[in-house]
């Protein structure tokens, strides 16, 4: 089977630290990435994430802002089971939020992902502790001195995937990575 894997940039980049993953998306792109990954910001496009996510990947790795009740500024990996987000299947998607332009909801797009008859693969997300999510656009200056170290894990995934397709698949717990004041 060919690898695949999608590095996707998630949130608003008009509330402050939500556009974090975008920021850590412009960072990847001038990377040299083997061919089997994809890098992608889906901003707030969770439809868009959906269609993307029933081609097929193995591993999606989401890179968002994620309040973990960390220091702002902390980057934490995090493995989601997309049947935790998925909506019951006596619900319909119908009153959620299915296209709504203003967030990304992880219930709803699994559910998309679901109705479309594809599977998720394995989701990582690389957050990032929020100093603030008000209306503005830009970072807060501890979660723009994060991005570096967003994008430094991120490759760290991608190198232990072509090195070891089954790595890091043991389903460990979220593992908080605190900068150092070096920035």
């Amino acid at each position: 089977m060919t690898r695949r894997m999608l590095v996707a940039g998630v949130g608003n980049i008009f509330l402050g630290d939500d556009g974090f993953g975008a920021e850590v998306i412009k960072r990847l792109a001038v990377e040299q990435l083997p061919d089997w990954v994809r890098v992608a910001d889906y901003g707030t496009s969770g439809m868009h994430l959906a269609y993307d996510l029933a081609e097929g990947y193995e591993t999606t790795i989401l890179i968002d802002a994620a309040s973990r009740g960390e220091e702002p500024g902390t980057v934490t990996v995090i493995e989601v089971d997309p049947a935790e987000h998925q909506a019951p299947a006596d619900e319909p998607l119908q009153g959620t939020q299915l296209f709504d332009a203003h967030g990304m909801q992880p219930d709803v797009v699994f559910g998309v992902l679901d109705m479309l008859g594809a599977k998720a693969g394995r989701i990582l997300v690389v957050g990032c502790e929020p100093a603030s999510i008000e209306y503005r656009m830009s970072l807060s200056e501890p979660v723009a001195a994060a991005v570096d170290e967003a994008a430094r894990v991120v490759m760290d995934m991608v190198t232990a995937a072509a090195q070891d397709p089954g790595a890091g698949s043991d389903g460990a717990a979220a593992q908080p990575v605190t900068l150092s004041d070096e920035r």
